[in-house]
């Protein structure tokens, strides 16, 4: 009886002691999944890494007390190079209408066919109506006024501890009036200590669409300029004098990527470089050095022509580092994202 008992309080003795352990180090079942997260904050959402730290905020709302002067915010700012330091700008004081990356247009003609059915027997037989908009914000070429990018969602499609994946959707408005929907996929992930971001937009315009020729406009990259910076691609440091904004001929030639380093006045020295994709319609590039901006420009050679209801792909890839430009690994990931 005394040996049974003995053994009984044995084997409460390893439960405890089990219970202990499995207290100490828990169940799979109850640990903390780290994986990406999409948080929401004033004006936008930001992008968590497993780890906490933030890789972007995509910005949904201008802010109430802002420099921005364009209508539209849509954007991604702060973007974050890994270890923390922000790499982009936000309505600078040399351009108020830039903002992070984005996308926009700066002179655009949305055409539908005009209604003539209560003009009666003396109605014209054909026309159009046109209507212009200057989505970037400049003003100089079309009307800003009632022209916004409005999102309508940003929502974390997958998540794991090694990638996220984002879907936005904007809509392109002029005065209440859908003209264009956006729907932009959005891929990150950190890899050999750069964030590699892949971002395609899908844009479905809602009549005929002309993206008129100019020396840029489209996809942009507006970089930070509180300090020493250059530009590279993959012939080395550029040495080409700056692009001009009225003469699309002066822009840089085209090139798988182009690169963007700053030696900040803390000492410390991040950069950013835009991929293209060799499916984008052909662009060259608007990067004047006393604008630190990457903006390769699909219209810049000629105006691009987009039917109602057909859809416009465009695809980039940032890589976002800290320190020089990653002259060995850029050229691989280039090959990986055009193949």
């Amino acid at each position: 009886m005394q040996q049974a008992n003995l053994w009984m309080a044995l084997g409460g003795l390893a439960i405890a002691l089990s219970l202990v352990s499995c207290s100490q180090n828990q169940p799979l079942s109850q640990k903390v999944d780290k994986t990406y997260k999409l948080v929401s904050v004033p004006y936008g959402k930001i992008l968590q890494a497993p780890d906490g730290r933030t890789v972007f905020r995509y910005m949904t709302k201008k802010p109430k007390k802002t420099n921005l002067a364009a209508n539209s915010t849509c954007c991604f700012h702060p973007l974050y190079t890994p270890s923390g330091i922000r790499v982009t700008d936000l309505a600078p004081g040399d351009h108020h209408h830039h903002r992070g990356v984005f996308l926009a247009w700066h002179t655009m003609e949305f055409r539908e066919k005009a209604d003539f059915s209560n003009f009666g027997p003396l109605a014209p037989t054909r026309g159009w109506n046109i209507s212009r908009a200057d989505f970037w914000g400049w003003g100089e070429f079309a009307p800003t006024q009632g022209r916004i990018i409005k999102n309508q969602s940003i929502k974390l499609v997958h998540a794991d501890q090694r990638h996220a994946e984002l879907e936005i959707k904007n809509d392109w408005v002029i005065n209440n009036k859908v003209m264009m929907y956006e729907i932009t996929s959005v891929l990150v992930r950190e890899q050999n200590n750069f964030f590699v971001i892949d971002i395609e937009y899908l844009l479905t315009p809602a009549m005929d669409l002309t993206l008129n020729h100019t020396a840029f406009g489209g996809f942009c990259v507006r970089a930070r300029n509180d300090g020493d910076s250059y530009y590279l691609n993959p012939n080395g440091k550029i040495n080409l004098p700056d692009p001009h904004y009225s003469v699309p001929e002066l822009n840089w030639p085209p090139a798988p990527w182009y690169d963007y380093t700053i030696k900040l006045k803390t000492g410390k020295t991040i950069g950013i470089a835009v991929l293209e994709h060799p499916k984008n319609p052909p662009s060259t590039w608007h990067n004047p050095r006393y604008v630190w901006m990457l903006n390769p420009c699909i219209v810049a050679q000629e105006p691009l022509n987009i039917k109602q209801r057909q859809n416009l792909r465009l695809a980039y890839r940032l890589v976002v580092h800290d320190g020089p430009e990653p002259t060995e690994f850029l050229p691989k990931l280039a090959k990986e994202w055009r193949q």
